[in-house]
């Protein structure tokens, strides 16, 4: 029986799900979100606080700052009100209402930059004002996930090697790319360790990460407006961009058998299906999808009927929702 002190003591590295049952096609998809922040956020949001305090920049009376579209800002939150910081959450209006909410409940500050960027989306607008916070006061201490190499060790010490004790014959893993992170930190691992195995980047159609043409994103998690500092794309052996409409179609699956899951698992999922129907027709690799967040935080947006009418009520009749049967 687990007996912890902090809420960030706490983290299942061993579930997975067998989608061969569900969705019928070989994936095992390991669930990142059986902790108190909810995502494999947790993770990297502990390795980066951890390292800070270690180097001396982040001290009693420091005043934590992060731009995040919800999941690293309500681990961030968990810590932060754990260990005794303020915590300030630079977000934007794509945030989860339930995200915002969550947050300001654990004691965090959240403000909503609405400006965009040249690229229609809204993340150089939050690391713009961030980096102003940080100019005017230097109680502010930015943890900058996106440069930040201790976000992607804590998936090279951790996320990476417990997949590996899990499958050591593992051929195939699907990682989905926001700041890239848990993407860099796994595929170096596996880089290191020498072994065949295929990374499989996933990504949201609209997103620039690995180059692509920047569209309006409505599903927060996955995909950025600007290029992350710690993408190295050689370490990838392939991308998948996946449309939004697919992903709340994967999402909507899922959870007809039963399982909940968020934004970011429902474009991992999608990517995975795509990509295996493609290289492998018929066969069974054993391959592996990160599955990054849980479906709670959705209720207000994909699993909800007034916001999928507006952003997609042209897929509506396929969800088979209560509800959207009149769109």
């Amino acid at each position: 029986m687990p007996i912890i002190g902090s809420p960030q003591d706490f983290n299942v590295e061993d579930l997975y799900v067998d989608l061969r049952s569900v969705l019928d096609f070989p994936l095992y998809l390991k669930c990142e979100g059986f902790n108190f922040a909810g995502s494999v956020k947790l993770k990297a949001a502990c390795e980066m606080v951890e390292a800070a305090e270690r180097e001396g920049s982040l001290t009693p009376g420091s005043i934590l700052v992060e731009s995040s579209s919800g999941n690293l800002g309500i681990a961030l939150s968990i810590i932060a009100a754990s260990k005794g910081y303020h915590f300030l959450c630079i977000t934007d209006p794509r945030c989860n209402p339930a995200s915002q909410r969550l947050m300001r409940a654990l004691g965090a500050e959240v403000r909503i930059i609405a400006e965009q960027d040249a690229n229609g989306g809204f993340l150089e607008s939050r690391i713009r004002y961030v980096r102003e916070l940080c100019e005017s006061d230097s109680r502010y201490v930015w943890l900058n996930q996106y440069g930040n190499e201790n976000n992607w060790m804590a998936h090279y010490r951790g996320t990476a090697p417990a997949i590996a004790r899990q499958f050591p014959d593992l051929e195939v893993l699907f990682v989905g790319a926001g700041t890239t992170g848990t993407l860099m930190g796994c595929a170096r691992y596996f880089r290191e360790q020498r072994k065949p195995i295929t990374i499989v980047a996933i990504d949201a159609v609209g997103s620039v990460t690995f180059g692509g043409i920047p569209e309006r994103r409505m599903v927060p998690g996955l995909g950025t407006s600007t290029r992350p500092e710690l993408v190295d794309e050689s370490f990838v052996d392939d991308v998948v961009h996946v449309p939004e409409v697919d992903t709340i179609r994967t999402v909507h699956r899922l959870a007809a058998r039963g399982f909940l899951f968020g934004g970011s698992t429902g474009t991992v999922v999608s990517g995975a299906a795509k990509w295996l129907a493609e290289k492998y027709p018929g066969e069974e690799p054993t391959a592996v999808a990160i599955a990054p967040d849980l479906g709670e935080r959705y209720l207000d947006s994909i699993y909800e009927e007034s916001w999928l009418r507006e952003h997609f009520g042209h897929i509506a009749p396929e969800l088979n929702l209560p509800g959207l049967d009149t769109l």
